[in-house]
């Protein structure tokens, strides 16, 4: 109890920094880092320690890398392995080797010069896709290919994981090789572990805790393995983060993973966002008038190498030379994982206290910045190129020949079942979710993308990328949790149209109240087909039956209810 009051300071202080960054639309991740700077040991003030604090924000780097693995399973790089695996690879490559020459020839110390050009060579994911998404440009050809190329940027930094806490022990040449060889090795050796066994024993895991239909248990499940994994790579010398990564890949290949992804970001967002204000704390204003002169070179060698490599890789890839630079502009801004390997570098003796503290303000210059960039991205290009024009004319950007489900299945049984059926044969891409493993297992057996996971489940939802979807059908027979659904939907993504399945007129009414476009009642609408097969075998023209139905449809079902006995009336 004796850390008590500093925590309680701390969760206010973030509270209260969260909100007013949120209402001022700047990115979260900024306001973690001034929390820090304002609770840190370098500002006047109170001061938190907690001496837990470190080892729990460190777990935010693991479920990062979790998530992360998650989005990246082995199907899906190979799918990606042309235009974004190139283009991302080659970006972080150069990026740190054109800032570590630099470095190097300004008189750093090889190591060093080494973790300063990987640190610069990220770019925050998270601060493109607020912005792209504040500017409606997600979507865009520049959008996604900048988001997919950053998000790619923290698969690509996954060695450097293995690389600089061996860069801190390593004195000589030949020492520094023997011990990187032999961190490959082990990497390699918690690859192939953590691939078998994932792939033995994950799917048979996952489909025994579903049986019991607890989010309780599915929640500490999802833990307990992104957590053992983690405990296997540090086991053999390598870092907590990258066994979360192999984790997230093998659970990324199964029928779970939506789910697993709505259970463990509570837990990935709290302990980032302690994660950023242990960056925070690590910031020293003081050091600005000292510093700042270098860190603000930093920055510009930042902003200005990335912007040139990035434009030139993706224009040389054959991409509109406007989208080029609208991309490079996206990816300029530093990034959270830079701060990250920062952190281990820091840790690890690579880099020293001066050199980290300007590295460290040249990232954050570099965010403050890239905001702008990001926002102003399409007038900055147009000058840089010189053509007034519009910004996607004649782009195409093949960043995954995948098709996105235009429709989104919440619930697997009889009626759900149904409605795949005819988006198969109807050639529209689709993904349907149920929590029974039954279900799941056979919809997955009829070859339909039959997933895991709770549709009334609001992280559910946006881990699926609903915003995306044209529309979502819901067919679960639990009218609460239909409700409760459509009201969700309704609330966060009002553009995307909601049809559902009602049990009768009543439940039907509450559902469009709800923002439903259309809910059918189960009971009338087969009294009606049954009424409309009836009229057919006595010779009423179609056209005449489909507008009687139309019109009691259009009216809710007046003209049927108002015909009813009185005792059917009732719902």
């Amino acid at each position: 109890m004796v850390h008590l009051s500093h925590i309680l300071l701390l969760l206010g202080a973030t509270v209260a920094v969260v909100l007013a960054f949120q209402r001022l639309r700047i990115p979260t991740s900024l306001g973690y880092l001034l929390v820090g700077v304002i609770l840190g040991p370098h500002t006047a003030g109170p001061i938190v320690n907690v001496p837990e604090f470190k080892t729990m924000a460190e777990f935010g780097v693991v479920f990062l890398l979790f998530t992360i693995g998650l989005n990246f399973s082995l199907p899906q790089l190979h799918a990606l392995r042309d235009q974004v695996l190139g283009l991302g690879t080659g970006q972080v490559a150069l990026t740190t080797a054109v800032v570590g020459a630099l470095a190097w020839m300004a008189g750093l110390p090889a190591a060093t010069a080494f973790v300063v050009g990987a640190v610069f060579a990220q770019s925050s994911t998270t601060i493109i896709g607020a912005q792209l998404a504040e500017q409606k440009e997600e979507n865009a050809p520049h959008g996604r290919l900048g988001l997919a190329m950053s998000v790619f940027q923290d698969v690509t930094a996954v060695p450097f994981l293995v690389v600089i806490p061996v860069l801190g022990l390593a004195v000589g040449a030949d020492t520094l090789a023997l011990e990187l060889g032999w961190a490959m090795v082990k990497a390699l050796l918690a690859f192939a572990l953590v691939f078998y066994v994932g792939r033995w024993l994950l799917r048979p895991l996952f489909r025994l805790v579903t049986r019991r239909r607890s989010a309780e248990v599915f929640t500490l499940a999802v833990l307990l393995v992104a957590l053992l994994a983690a405990w296997t790579t540090f086991s053999l010398g390598l870092s907590l983060a990258f066994g979360a990564f192999l984790a997230g890949m093998m659970l990324g290949e199964t029928e779970f993973r939506h789910q697993v992804e709505s259970s463990i970001r509570p837990f990935r967002d709290v302990l980032l966002g302690l994660f950023f204000i242990g960056i925070g704390m690590l910031f020293d204003p003081v050091a600005i008038p000292r510093v700042w002169h270098w860190a603000l070179l930093g920055a510009l060698l930042l902003l200005v190498s990335k912007i040139l490599l990035v434009a030139a890789m993706v224009k040389r890839s054959g991409i509109d030379t406007l989208a080029a630079w609208r991309t490079a502009l996206l990816l300029a801004v530093g990034g959270e994982f830079g701060l990250a390997l920062l952190a281990i570098a820091l840790d690890a003796k690579v880099i020293g206290i001066d050199v980290g503290q300007i590295t460290l303000t040249a990232v954050l210059f570099s965010m403050i910045a890239g905001a702008f960039l990001i926002r102003f991205n399409y007038a900055i290009a147009t000058w840089l190129v010189g053509a007034r024009r519009d910004a996607d004319q004649g782009i195409s950007v093949g960043v995954s020949d995948a098709p996105e489900p235009q429709v989104i299945l919440g619930g697997y049984g009889r009626v759900g079942h149904t409605i795949a059926v005819l988006l198969h044969s109807s050639g529209v891409p689709f993904v349907a979710f149920d929590t029974d493993p039954k279900r799941v297992a056979q919809g997955r057996a009829d070859g339909h993308p039959v997933l895991y996971g709770d549709i009334t489940d609001a992280e559910l939802l946006a881990a699926a990328h609903v915003e995306r979807a044209a529309l979502v059908v819901i067919t679960v027979d639990d009218h609460a949790n239909a409700l409760r659904t459509v009201a969700v939907l309704h609330s966060s993504y009002p553009h995307v149209a909601v049809i559902a399945r009602a049990q009768d007129l009543e439940s039907s009414s509450q559902l469009i109240n709800a923002g439903a476009t259309h809910a059918y009642p189960e009971a009338i609408e087969a009294s009606l087909r049954l009424g409309a097969t009836a009229l057919r075998m006595l010779s009423i023209s179609t056209d005449d039956i489909d507008a009687m139905l139309q019109e009691v449809r259009d009216w809710d079902y007046k003209p049927v209810l108002e015909e009813a006995p009185a005792q059917e009336k009732k719902p």
